[in-house]
């Protein structure tokens, strides 16, 4: 990586195309962010399609830096929860605090911000996890009787460490689905890792805003109208049934290894999300490699193996493999298609 990949690129103005707008997004992420273009790419899919990501990572794989950097380039407000056993919901979401003067008064908890990462999330007990999830969901908080909306745009990123089994509370499957997507940040390579330390070591580059919360919302307002044919809408849905019932799409050998498969909710996270990826390719229609691209990181934590697959040490990713490779992308023509303006 080249010395000139540390300046930074001028400022598309307001009347750029959205390609061009989220193209100088990634590069100042990549400006900090070093090797992680993947995440860079799924994280800008999910905050286009409202969804929220659980990500799965050892410590040190600069997962705080990277959603604190998001926040900057993207105008947003950055709130860090860090999830620990003694952590109460109202620590999360906030609650009723009594002043010898004024009386009780409502104090908004920290999810109150447009980008909220909760550090390793699995550390807390269910009832912590159940009022972040909650929120996740809803959109909002009831306290005392008032309800309180979280900032537009939200967006959560919960990690979790998959090294440590001592002292955490496996999130529930049924609690999990509400995350739009499962992304597993692997160790840099030994390039990436030097540049990291070329870059850190002496004087760490400044992200830049570019972006607003309301032009956000515009570019999220954006990717819900992109086009989604009939044939690409019924290859997900194929995609997630295959989850549950492998037999109709003659996988008869993965059954013994499923005992739950992707809800509904995996469906509607495939179509968000290709719709997001459109608008970050400039298209105003979705491919079904799009969705295909995005199968993996929507399902992963959905399916739910059986005893017989974990005896046999098959992991998610390999059933879903089998399923990608068994059932073929629909021929949609749609190139005709106008790119989004």
């Amino acid at each position: 990586m080249s010395d000139s990949q540390d300046e930074p690129t001028s400022v598309p103005p307001r009347t750029a195309p959205p390609r061009e707008q989220l193209e100088a997004v990634l590069y100042e992420l990549r400006r900090v962010i070093v090797g992680q273009d993947r995440l860079l790419d799924r994280i800008l899919v999910a905050l286009l399609g409202r969804g929220h990501v659980l990500l799965e990572g050892v410590p040190g794989l600069a997962k705080t830096l990277t959603l604190e950097t998001v926040a900057r380039v993207m105008g947003g407000q950055f709130s860090r929860i860090q999830f620990t056993p003694d952590l109460v919901p109202t620590d999360v979401v906030g609650g009723q605090v009594l002043d010898k003067d004024s009386g009780f008064s409502t104090r908004l908890g920290p999810v109150f911000a447009n980008f909220v990462l909760a550090d390793e999330i699995n550390r807390a007990p269910a009832k912590v996890q159940s009022a972040l999830l909650e929120v996740m969901a809803e959109g909002h908080v009831t306290i005392a009787g008032e309800t309180h909306g979280v900032p537009s745009p939200f967006f959560v990123l919960a990690t979790q460490n998959p090294i440590e089994s001592e002292g955490v509370y496996q999130l529930p499957e049924a609690q999990v689905d509400r995350f739009a997507m499962k992304l597993i940040v692997g160790y840099p390579t030994a390039a990436d890792e030097e540049e990291i330390v070329r870059r850190m070591a002496a004087d760490p580059p400044k992200p830049r805003q570019l972006l607003g919360p309301e032009r956000l919302r515009e570019l999220q307002e954006l990717a819900d109208s992109v086009f989604v044919d009939h044939r690409v809408r019924s290859y997900a849905v194929r995609l997630v049934n295959a989850t549950r019932e492998p037999n109709t799409e003659g996988l008869p050998h993965l059954e013994p290894y499923l005992d739950l498969g992707g809800s509904p909710r995996a469906s509607l996270s495939l179509i968000r999300g290709g719709r997001a990826l459109a608008v970050l390719r400039g298209r105003s229609y979705v491919m079904p490699e799009d969705i295909a691209s995005l199968f993996h990181d929507a399902l992963r934590h959905r399916v739910v193996l059986s005893y017989e697959a974990l005896a046999a040490d098959v992991a998610p990713d390999q059933v879903l493999d089998a399923i990608i490779e068994a059932i073929p992308q629909p021929e949609v023509d749609l190139g005709g298609g106008r790119a989004v303006a």
